[in-house]
């Protein structure tokens, strides 16, 4: 009996150490996977917010900036008087005779801008207008006065008479809005009074011709289409932060891309036209360097006596902020210099041989406008020259490029272009600058006094 239970022991013995050597170095360990079944969300409408659970975060509402808005942007209606010309009738009847005139009607947009009836809009919508009509949302309509336009910015002051106070959209300020921030457009596109659209600032600064170019636009995808032109781009609080003007597109209609002039550059422009007449252009005082493509504005060099260099600015510097506001083109620098006037300061930050350093520099008046067509440099009369030539109008060409050399036209008065009083240097110079294969006659007074004609073909 003891003998069998010995044998028992030892069977059961062995079996524990044969079992324990099998998983101790010869079994493999396996690692458990527990899956994990995440319960399935539940579908809702994108519309739908429930108010006891999400009163912390509430949907994009346009209402209040639309309220706001809609009622001081109007329908700007623009008749102009053309003249036809049938050459075949002038060669058979005699000059005169082949002459029609007719009528030409374009439409677009402007905006309110105080309760007395001033109106921006932009001067494409109203250039060569003989008659200008304000329709607003109550379908009131007015005849509207031309205050002032400035082509460079494309924008244009009118003002009319209306019988109480008028909404208005106010003034942002244009260099705090920023990129991905959301704006409507509001205009009469197609002539589809009242519309309004919505999108997000897509870029700041903008310019469609170059590096060069004066331009400076708000760039957004708010829906902006034929008709639109100098209505409103305001923020969700509903003030004005830019001027819509045009659009990037091959059809002529909304592909995607819209451009505004900022509201401060518009402000300024307005100011001026109500002030003295027409836009106060400064300058910082320097050329820049062309050949520089990295981040800022080089600059090339600065003529002696220029505000810059009294500033402290140097050739080789790089200017990356004005007023605090970063600077990383030609065209962000000239749209702050667009806002400001003449005896203005900025602080200017540079990057001197990589040292940051702060520069404070007045702005001066630009006074000298130059021609690439004509080979011209021209400014505006002082007071004491029109006093003197007994004359309110006219400009003075201070610089002649041309290789007329004996008969250099330096020092005339350009009084007339095609027989219209000039006023400005700037405006001729555009004009001017814009004539292809076109029929052009200047009326200028010589160093004698004398009026004289060239015609020029």
């Amino acid at each position: 009996m003891k003998k069998a239970a010995s044998l028992l022991l030892i069977a059961v013995l062995g079996g524990v150490l044969t079992l324990g050597g099998y998983k101790l170095f010869l079994e493999k360990p396996q690692v458990v996977i527990e899956r994990t079944v995440e319960a399935s969300p539940n579908t809702i409408q994108t519309n739908f917010i429930n108010a006891e659970t999400h009163n912390a975060i509430s949907p994009t509402n346009f209402t209040v900036a639309a309220e706001k808005t809609i009622h001081a942007v109007v329908h700007v209606k623009n008749t102009a008087i053309k003249t036809q010309t049938n050459p075949w009738a002038e060669l058979y009847y005699g000059r005169g005779n082949g002459a029609r005139k007719y009528e030409q009607i374009g439409t677009g947009s402007g905006v309110v801008i105080s309760p007395d009836g001033f109106i921006v809009t932009n001067n494409h919508v109203i250039d060569n207008a003989t008659e200008l009509e304000i329709t607003l949302n109550n379908q009131k309509k007015y005849k509207a006065e031309l205050i002032g336009t400035d082509a460079e910015n494309d924008i244009a002051l009118l003002k009319i008479n209306a019988d109480k106070p008028l909404p208005y959209v106010p003034f942002a300020n244009s260099d705090a809005i920023r990129i991905g921030e959301w704006v409507l457009a509001v205009g009469n596109p197609y002539n589809l009074t009242s519309t309004v659209t919505a999108g997000i600032v897509s870029a700041k600064g903008r310019d469609l011709k170059g590096n060069t170019s004066v331009e400076s636009f708000i760039q957004t995808d708010a829906a902006v289409n034929p008709g639109n032109s100098g209505g409103a781009l305001v923020n969700t609080r509903g003030e004005l932060v830019g001027i819509n003007t045009a659009i990037s597109s091959k059809t002529g209609s909304f592909v995607g891309y819209s451009f505004a002039v900022p509201s401060n550059i518009a402000k300024k422009v307005v100011e001026d036209l109500m002030e003295f007449g027409s836009v106060q252009e400064v300058v910082l005082g320097i050329t820049i360097d062309q050949r520089y493509t990295e981040e800022g504005v080089k600059v090339g060099s600065l003529p002696a006596n220029s505000s810059a260099k009294k500033g402290g600015l140097k050739t080789g510097d790089i200017i990356v902020k004005v007023n605090n506001v970063k600077i990383s083109k030609f065209s962000e620098l000239k749209g702050q210099l667009k806002a400001k006037r003449p005896g203005d300061y900025v602080t200017v930050l540079i990057n001197r041989n990589g040292t940051s350093l702060s520069k404070k520099v007045k702005l001066t008046k630009k006074d000298r406008f130059r021609s690439v067509n004509y080979r011209l440099e021209m400014r505006d009369l002082t007071t004491s020259e029109k006093k003197k030539l007994k004359i309110s109008y006219g400009v003075k060409i201070t610089q002649d490029f041309s290789d007329r050399r004996e008969s250099s036209i330096k020092g005339f008065i350009i009084t007339k272009i095609n027989k219209k009083k000039v006023g400005s240097a700037s405006q001729v110079v555009r004009f001017l600058d814009s004539q292809k294969r076109y029929s052009v006659t200047i009326e200028m007074m010589n160093l004698e006094g004398e009026l004289i004609q060239y015609y020029i073909r």
